[in-house]
């Protein structure tokens, strides 16, 4: 995949990616960190797709004008943690702990980044274990395994082998939406598909479920906004 970029304040990165399956010229901008993808397919040149990128230049900047701006984690930032907002500050002890309004690590402030992360991904995990076994024992279909990871792209899945795997983001959404995302990817245990019958499953192990999928769409966007590095 190559670079190339569109002149202009600020300037556009353009990620060029050539596709044997693509049929015409496309603009993708990445909702979760505003990366502008051009697809072009094989047989066409680059000085084709970049015109129709120009053409498309004002769509562009307009829709890159309305994302969200990434937090930078860091003490003093206000974190949702289980849809609470937490603010991060400096602790004493060996650990992390969280109140109801806020999330204490120990160490020097540099520290903040990493030592909330490793919490947030232990406790994501330690919930949805949880939940999962909970839903997984409703089901009576054991699971093979869990992991947890950071995916930009779905929330969970589960794999034909039984494995359960989920985002450690959904730690920062409120619970109700956790508890959903996991029975989803419970129920693909006896429904592997989005059938009828699996969205009746889903009924069968959570209950209603369409506020949380409501959630999802409209707000699980900004869960990716939160960074640790730079």
């Amino acid at each position: 995949m190559a670079e190339r970029v569109l002149q202009g304040r600020p300037e556009i990165v353009l990620m060029l990616r050539r596709s044997a399956r693509a049929r015409r010229i496309t603009l993708r901008i990445s909702s979760l960190d505003g990366r502008v993808t051009l697809t072009l397919p094989t047989h066409v040149a680059e000085r084709e797709a970049l015109d129709f990128a120009r053409q498309k230049e004002p769509w562009i900047r307009k829709h890159l004008a309305a994302r969200v701006e990434d937090v930078m984690v860091q003490s003093g930032t206000h974190l949702p943690v289980e849809g609470q907002p937490r603010r991060i500050a400096q602790g004493t002890g060996r650990r992390v702990v969280m109140t109801d309004d806020a999330l204490f690590f120990p160490g020097l402030p540099g520290a903040a980044p990493a030592r909330v992360l490793g919490f947030l991904k232990a406790r994501a995990r330690d919930v949805l274990a949880g939940a999962c076994d909970d839903y997984a024992q409703r089901l009576d279909r054991p699971y093979s395994g869990l992991t947890i990871r950071d995916t930009r792209s779905r929330w969970g899945s589960c794999s034909s082998s039984g494995r359960l795997m989920f985002s450690w983001r959904l730690i920062l959404a409120p619970p109700s939406v956790l508890q959903y995302v996991a029975a989803h990817e419970v129920a693909h245990l006896e429904q592997m598909n989005h059938s009828r019958a699996f969205w009746d499953t889903v009924d069968r192990i959570h209950g209603p479920y369409d506020a949380q999928r409501r959630w999802l769409r409209t707000e699980g966007n900004t869960l990716h906004r939160y960074r640790f590095v730079d």
